[in-house]
């Protein structure tokens, strides 16, 4: 039997997607030692393998098929728009995709005018004013404080990721339209699915159980 092998995102989502497999008896002791230096962890076992990458680059581990299973973010599975199955949502992590600004470009909006509009996830911004509102406008691609865009004049309005909404808030910002609802996935590399589907299968569906 060959290794499966787990891509999970670092910090929150690892921890998280961890506590889940545990409890099918699918985790993996040497990730709980937090000095480890070792790169990729085994269960051997279960004949599982683990490594933590950055969210971005887990779609990418997953589609090539260095990794069998990966999860991450839904925000970076739709900004990443690899060749890859979602399979299951794993119901933490969750928060909101949302088009954010000062209560001004609310008409903006309504009226579909020309406006610009700073994000960390230009492909998402663009499929949403493109595709689903049909309205034109310049995408301006951010990495820092999103927030700090619509305040010194760079753009309109955001395309950001929201939780609480407390720093929109804090700097007289607000959501105006959301996008689409977030949380953790699970996605599956495409040949895997098909080779291993046995397996993969049956750790879904006992993940759906604890859940």
């Amino acid at each position: 039997m060959r290794y499966l092998t787990f891509a999970l995102t670092k910090g929150r989502l690892a921890d998280k997607t961890l506590e889940l497999l545990e409890k099918n008896g699918l985790g993996c002791k040497e990730m709980e030692d937090k000095k480890s230096r070792k790169l990729i962890f085994v269960n051997e076992e279960k004949k599982l393998k683990f490594f933590l990458a950055k969210g971005p680059d887990v779609p990418t581990y997953v589609e090539h098929g260095a990794a069998d299973i990966g999860v991450t973010g839904k925000d970076i599975i739709m900004e990443e728009n690899r060749n890859i199955f979602e399979v299951l949502d794993l119901g933490f992590g969750k928060c909101r995709m949302c088009v954010c600004g000062p209560e001004e470009a609310r008409e903006k909006l309504r009226h579909h005018e020309m406006i610009r509009v700073a994000s960390k996830y230009p492909l998402i911004a663009k499929d949403y004013f493109h595709n689903k509102k049909h309205q034109t406008v310049d995408i301006i691609k951010l990495n820092g404080s999103i927030e700090l865009a619509p305040i010194v004049g760079l753009s309109d309005v955001i395309v950001d990721i929201v939780e609480t909404g407390a720093t929109l808030r804090e700097n007289g910002l607000s959501v105006l339209e959301e996008i689409c609802p977030l949380s953790a996935r699970m996605v599956v590399n495409q040949v895997s699915m098909r080779l291993e589907a046995e397996r993969i299968r049956k750790i879904i569906n006992d993940l759906k159980e604890v859940i």
